[in-house]
C-alpha cells in the first residue's frame, strides 16, 4: 500500500512528528512505501475560494499544491498528523486540507484509509474532542476508511512524548496495516 503523511507541525523535531517517524518505521516494516508531506514547510498558499478549479483543478496559485495534489491522490492512505494547537489542528495542516476543494472528487472516489496522529500538553479526557469531530468529519466526507487515531495526551515535549505510550501506539497502528 502507498501512504502519504501529512505532517502537520511547524517543529521537525516536535512530539507529533516524532509519531509520525513511530508509524512510519511501523508501515515499511510491513511492506508499505511511505511518502511524507512536510506541509508545515512546504509552499502552500490558502484557498482563496475563487472556485477557478470548479472543485476539480487545477488551482490558479502557482505554488507546491500541484505535486502534492499528484502524491496524495497516487496514495492509498492519507496519515494526517498535528500537535493539537487551541483543540484544533494546525493551521498548516488546515491549509493543505482546504486546498483539497481543487480535487474533493477525486479523493472521494479513491476510497482511500485514513489515520490520525496528534499530541497534546493537555491530558483532560476532553481535551481531543473538537479535532476528532472534525477528523471524523472529514473521513465521512471524503469517503475515508479510518484506520485508528493515536491521541497523545500529556505529551507536551518530545521527552514526555518518548517516555509515553504514544510512541508504541503509533509503531503497531502503522505495523497493522493491511
Amino acid at each position: 500500500m502507498k501512504i502519504v503523511v501529512l505532517e502537520g507541525s511547524p517543529n521537525k523535531k516536535g512530539s507529533s512528528n516524532q509519531l509520525a517517524s513511530c508509524f512510519i518505521q511501523g508501515a515499511k516494516e510491513a511492506g508499505h512505501t511511505v511518502t511524507v508531506i512536510d506541509a508545515a514547510h512546504a509552499n502552500i498558499h490558502p484557498c482563496t475560494g475563487c472556485i477557478y478549479c470548479g472543485y476539480e483543478g487545477p488551482c490558479i496559485q502557482k505554488d507546491d499544491m500541484e505535486q502534492l495534489r499528484s502524491e496524495i491522490l497516487e496514495a492509498d492512505m492519507m496519515v494526517f498528523v498535528t500537535p493539537l494547537y487551541y483543540y484544533g489542528m494546525s493551521a498548516q495542516l488546515k491549509i493543505l486540507i482546504d486546498r483539497f476543494c481543487a480535487f474533493n472528487s477525486s479523493i472521494q472516489r479513491k476510497h482511500m484509509k485514513s489515520a490520525l496522529l496528534t499530541v497534546a500538553w493537555n491530558s483532560d479526557g476532553w481535551t481531543f474532542d473538537a479535532l476528532k469531530a472534525h477528523y471524523k468529519t472529514l473521513v465521512r466526507y471524503l469517503n475515508l476508511r479510518d484506520m485508528g487515531m493515536v491521541l497523545g495526551k500529556g505529551c507536551g515535549t518530545p521527552a514526555m512524548t518518548e517516555h509515553s505510550k504514544y510512541p508504541r501506539q503509533a509503531y503497531e497502528l502503522g505495523l497493522g496495516l493491511k
